[in-house]
């Protein structure tokens, strides 16, 4: 193949696109997109159409939303659903939630968001029991023609029955049984339900109404109460939309704001009836907890319906004997008021001081005597009562002025043994309202009794509110004084921990280094004994999870003389590990600046090798790609300026840290590349012997670290690579070293690799490297003393006894990528160069010797080509034949010199080859030949005009 010869600066000229002036108007991309729609009108019974009318919008219609407007599959169910349900149900579901939405602002904290915590804190290892007396199941069933006399009587009868039929008692329920034999009820009342058996659901929900009186697992009390609301919140809403789609059809429905004179009359019949059916019960709790499960139907009724029955139901838990009991049934009143009318403030306050009046009953001998028999001590039953009580003040000082709250503060503080109402009001109140009256809250604290309730608790309670909201300035450091006073004599290193974890946040919010090291300090001494700390981790890491939030200076937080002991006590290496991540991820988020301060580097380093050493043969790879990620953050950051020799002493210590890591390897190779490549630029004109010898250093790290590398295309690449920096920096000899070892490699590449746990073909990626490596073999001079063009040659031997896919044609694409390496060789000035690195141009300067050589080795490559083509003439492989025929031939004629006879022959008869059997693209060809015959005008490429002249467009007819 004889070569053209290529101008590489009037090419890439012509190649440049054409400036124009565009007068854009009033045009702007941003500019909203006006869009005409036309409509057209039929006209009389002919169905002529008249002229179109347009109108114009603003904005555009979304063409996803447009395609899919009433032709998704989801439409099209919902366009089959029942209409009535669409019509009826659905929207009274959305009214409920509607209603409970709009009920209190986003910054009330639902009862929802506290189920999950009371659940997973309130539990008993002890047998529980399940008693239901769920009717005799009597057939009771009416025919169709009954009177509705009958049907009212056969009702009147189930109901009776409530209190007669049979028992049925569930024993020895573990926990988790009682939770799901709880949540089968549930399922049952909705089954009950949707088949119209609403006496049925009411059973159930009186039954499960009863539960809640009885606490013979006391400590169990306050999940049970949650599973048991969950049943009424169900019937409650079940009822509701069942009146609701009573007053509306498919022609109207109620406003949001609808008024009792809006609802038909059927509609309050059956509302009235449902109030009837629950005064009918005989037992108080259930009758209690049913009406207010229902207590939102009154608005079908009366407008001053609920305002009257919320009085009544605060003046019926009076009757309720148990105090623990009686605190729940004002909670759930409390909560079914907030969601229903949360402007009737009065009857949350009159529940909590009814509350406080009946609060002597707990240290009263009922209750004392219950506690006996169930060996549960005073401290632990108050803790049940808490969130009750959180809850009723919750709702108390929702948007309460500050009279009301002091003044509920207030009485609090004149009861005695208060400690239980107090942790309660630090919960339920405001943040800042504790703040700003924090002594006096420790001043209350002291006071109380620490046999009741503990007192570590109160501060603990305390220490969220500081934590949340700032005391005043003047007080900081008193408050933190009388706490840890408290806190540091804690005997038990749970209640110690527990409240440390707190305190230390306020600490760190408020104060120094010097606090925070003493706070930590006296962490270590409570913990290390007896190895309690193995038993407080999740607390330990909350510490470490604070102090890191307000320590932003990591030079600061790792001068903290207790920090690193601190560490030292996670000596699970689960917990160990996931703390120095935790660490890690906080010093690349918030260290903006390289650093080299030693006192970082050496803590940092004992963190990765911690996170390195964690690795093992079981880990995952996902969490190998994590810790590597977080180690090479911590590389990137690290930085000695202009001291090169320093930097790189530091990658070779962290090569020794980290060798079980190749991420972290990776990273390493590539920094010491940069490095190199930025001595270069610093000691640019000063080719020193040290500035030569350190790069040399860097270089001989590479190529040290390289086979250490498991992945046969990360080490590929990274000989590619460091050979590139090697030869910008005038290592001719070390880049040789490099490039020869790339090629020694490449023999070993498997048929398959594994990609993201699947195995595919490897030759794609074997393609993509070779093609890289063939463009920068253009510009690496010959060695002396190995002949000419001998990297080319060794690297096309070990391509051509390399076993390639015998269905595949890359190996053919190599050769041709070869071919247009071998034609930029034989120019006389190359397309690009390495700064001072003389290459073959230079060297050789168009030497004859080197153009035949070149040639020469052209010449084989394109028969090993064209014989590749020959065996691809069978029926099944006449489309890959087409496709190759058609790319060397675009090849010739973008890099070879045409008015050579045989290369101008070869280009037609591969031309032919390619359309012959209707496999060619025609818009391609045809493309092409417009090409040739546009470039045929300019004056060295005339030659084109007679080429174009032999190349025919065959027809596929």
């Amino acid at each position: 193949m004889h070569a053209r010869s290529r101008n590489y600066v009037r090419e890439l000229e012509s190649c440049r696109l054409e400036t124009v002036s565009v007068d854009f108007g009033d045009y702007h991309p941003l500019k909203p997109i006006t869009v005409m729609e036309s409509k057209t009108k039929k006209l009389g019974r002919k169905g002529s159409t008249s002229s179109t009318s347009s109108s114009s919008s603003s904005s555009m219609m979304d063409p996803l939303s447009s395609v899919l407007d009433g032709t998704d599959p989801l439409s099209l169910f919902a366009a089959t659903a029942d209409p009535l349900l669409t019509a009826t149900t659905e929207s009274a579901r959305k009214k409920w939630d509607k209603d409970d939405s709009s009920a209190v602002g986003s910054d009330f904290e639902p009862w929802s968001s506290k189920r999950a915590d009371i659940l997973a804190r309130y539990t008993t290892n002890e047998k529980l029991s399940i008693n239901l007396c769920m009717g005799s199941e009597k057939g009771k069933a009416t025919t169709p023609g009954s009177a509705v006399s009958e049907k009212v009587r056969t009702r009147l009868e189930e109901l009776d029955d409530l209190e007669e039929g049979s028992q049925k008692e569930l024993l020895n329920l573990t926990q988790q049984d009682y939770t799901n034999r709880i949540e089968e009820l549930n399922q049952s009342l909705k089954d009950a339900w949707a088949s119209d058996q609403k006496v049925k659901a009411l059973k159930i929900v009186i039954q499960c109404s009863k539960l809640l009186s009885d606490t013979t697992v006391i400590q169990f009390y306050p999940s049970k109460f949650v599973l048991i609301t969950d049943i009424l919140d169900t019937f409650g809403k079940l009822v509701y939309e069942r009146i609701f789609s009573m007053c509306t059809d498919n022609r109207s429905s109620l406003p949001d704001n609808f008024t009792p004179e809006s609802v038909v009359d059927t509609a309050k019949e059956t509302c009235l009836n449902w109030f009837f059916k629950i005064a009918s019960i005989r037992e108080l709790i259930p009758r209690f907890y049913v009406e207010a499960a229902i207590l939102k139907c009154n608005k079908f009724l009366s407008k001053t319906g609920i305002s009257e029955c919320l009085p009544r139901l605060t003046s019926m838990i009076r009757g309720i004997g148990d105090p623990l009991v009686a605190v729940y049934a004002r909670a759930y009143l409390c909560r079914v008021g907030m969601e229903v009318a949360p402007h009737l403030k009065e009857n949350l306050n009159k529940n909590f001081f009814d509350f406080l009046l009946t609060f002597k009953q707990i240290h009263g001998d009922t209750v004392q005597n219950q506690l006996v028999v169930q060996c549960v001590e005073i401290p632990l039953y108050l803790t049940l009562y808490s969130p009750a009580i959180d809850w009723i003040l919750q709702c108390i000082s929702y948007r309460a002025a500050e009279v009301l709250l002091t003044e509920m503060m207030e009485r609090c503080k004149k009861l005695g043994n208060n400690a239980l109402l107090l942790n309660s009001v630090m919960s339920a109140f405001r943040a800042e309202f504790i703040a700003a009256r924090s002594m006096d809250f420790i001043g209350m604290i002291k006071e109380c009794d620490e046999s009741g309730f503990p007192k570590h608790l109160l501060f603990r309670s305390l220490g969220r509110n500081l934590a949340l909201a700032d005391p005043p300035e003047g007080d900081r450091l008193q408050i933190l004084n009388e706490a840890w006073k408290v806190i540091t004599k804690l005997k038990s290193p749970q209640d110690y921990i527990n409240c440390a974890e707190i305190w230390v946040e306020y600490t760190c919010r408020h104060f120094t280094k010097r606090e925070v090291n003493t706070v930590l300090a006296d962490v270590i001494k409570h913990m290390t004994p007896d190895r309690a700390f193995e038993e407080a981790y999740p607390q330990l890491q909350s510490i470490i999870q604070k102090v890191i939030t307000y320590f932003h200076d990591f030079a600061v937080l790792f001068s903290l003389e207790k920090f690193l002991p601190f560490l030292d006590m996670f000596q699970k290496e689960s917990v160990r590990v996931e703390v120095c991540k935790c660490i890690m991820e906080a010093f690349i988020k918030h260290q903006l600046e390289p650093t080299k301060d030693p006192v970082i580097l050496n803590a940092l380093l004992h963190v990765c090798k911690t996170m390195h050493d964690s690795v093992n043969a079981l880990t995952l790879e996902d969490e190998k790609r994590m810790l590597a990620s977080l180690i090479n953050g911590f590389l990137r950051m690290v930085s000695f300026g202009r001291d090169f020799e320093q930097q790189l002493s530091f990658y070779v210590e962290a090569r020794s840290m980290f060798c079980n890591l190749e991420p972290v390897l990776v990273q390493l190779i590539h920094s010491v590349n940069q490095l190199a490549m930025e001595t270069r630029k610093v000691m640019k004109g000063n080719h020193s012997r040290k500035t030569a010898a350190f790069v040399r250093a860097c270089v001989a790290f590479c190529f040290i670290t390289i086979p250490s590398l498991t992945s046969i295309f990360s080490r590929l690449n990274l000989y590619l690579h460091s050979g590139q920096i090697a030869l910008a920096n005038q290592c001719l000899s070390q880049a040789d070293a490099f490039f020869k070892a790339a090629i020694s490699l490449v023999p070993e590449v498997p048929k398959t690799i594994n990609i993201d746990g699947k195995m595919r073909s490897s030759e794609t990626f074997l393609l993509e490297f070779l093609c890289n490596f063939f463009s920068t073999l253009l510009i690496i001079p010959d060695h002396p003393e190995q002949g000419v063009l001998f990297l080319v040659r060794g690297l096309l031997n070990v391509i051509q006894d390399y076993t390639w896919e015998d269905n595949g044609d890359d190996k053919v694409r190599i050769y041709t990528n070869v071919v247009h390496l071998l034609s930029a060789m034989s120019q006389e000035t190359y397309i690009y160069h390495v700064d001072k690195v003389e290459s073959n141009d230079t060297l050789y300067g168009g030497d004859t010797k080197f153009l035949a050589e070149t040639n020469k080795l052209c010449e084989t490559l394109i028969a090993q080509i064209l014989e590749h083509l020959k065996n691809l003439g069978k029926d099944e492989t006449l489309k890959r034949q087409s496709q190759l025929a058609l790319n060397l031939f675009n090849s010739i004629l973008a890099h070879g010199d045409l008015r050579n006879n045989k290369l101008n022959q070869l280009a037609v008869n591969l031309w032919n080859l390619a359309q012959r059997h209707g496999y060619a693209d025609t818009k391609i060809t045809v493309k092409t030949l417009e090409y040739i015959k546009k470039q045929s005008k300019h004056p060295e490429l005339s030659h084109f005009t007679d080429l174009a002249a032999r190349l025919p467009l065959q027809s596929r007819t």
